[in-house]
C-alpha cells in the first residue's frame, strides 16, 4: 500500500508531520511518502489571483501526487480553532483545479497539538467537510497533550490512547 502522509502545517519542526508519518508506518508492509507543505509556496487563493496568473503548477502536481497513493494519513495543525492558513491554501487552491481533491482515497485524519484537546476543533471541521472533496474517511484519531503523549522512540504513550489509534489504522485497512 502506497500511503501519503503530511501534517497540515508548514513548521519545520511540524508535530503533526511526525505524528502523520508516525501513524503511516503503522501500516504492515506500506511505502509511506513524507510530503513536506514547505515545497508549496503558492499566493493566497483569490479569484483574482487565479484569473490573472491561474492554477500554480504545483497545485497540479499536488492533485497527481494524491492520486498517485493508495490512502492518505493526514495530521491537521489547529490554528486558533481552525485549519493553519498555508495548509486551508493548499486545499483552497486544490479544490479549483479538481474539487474532489482527495480522490476518493482512503484517508485517516488525525490532529494533535500540545494542549488538552488535541486539535479537536480542527479536525471536526475536517471531519465534516473533507468527504466532499472527495474522502473516504475511514476514522479519526486526535491525540491531546503531544509533548506528554508522544515519543519518537515509542510512540503513543497511554495505552487508551494507544488502542484508540490502533482501531483507527485498523479501520483505515478495514
Amino acid at each position: 500500500m502506497k500511503i501519503l502522509a503530511f501534517g497540515g502545517s508548514t513548521s519545520s519542526a511540524s508535530i503533526n508531520r511526525v505524528f502523520a508519518n508516525y501513524v503511516a508506518g503503522l501500516v504492515p508492509e506500506a511505502e509511506v511518502t513524507d510530503l513536506d507543505l514547505r515545497q508549496y509556496q503558492i499566493p493566497i487563493y483569490s479569484i483574482d489571483e487565479e484569473e490573472e496568473n491561474g492554477i500554480p503548477a504545483v497545485i497540479k502536481d499536488f492533485i497527481a501526487l494524491v492520486a498517485a497513493h493508495d490512502a492518505l494519513v493526514i495530521s491537521l495543525a489547529e490554528h486558533n480553532g481552525s485549519y493553519a492558513a498555508a495548509y486551508k491554501n493548499l486545499v483552497d487552491w486544490a479544490t479549483r483545479e479538481e474539487y474532489q481533491v482527495w480522490a476518493n482515497k482512503p484517508m485517516l485524519l488525525l490532529a494533535t497539538s500540545p494542549g488538552g484537546r488535541g486539535g479537536a476543533s480542527v479536525l471536526a471541521a475536517a471531519e465534516s467537510s473533507y468527504p466532499r472533496l472527495g474522502a473516504d474517511l475511514k476514522a479519526t484519531f486526535s491525540l491531546p497533550s503531544f509533548n506528554d503523549n508522544f515519543s519518537t522512540e515509542e510512540g503513543v504513550l497511554d495505552a487508551d490512547l494507544q488502542k484508540q489509534l490502533s482501531d483507527a489504522v485498523a479501520a483505515l485497512l478495514g
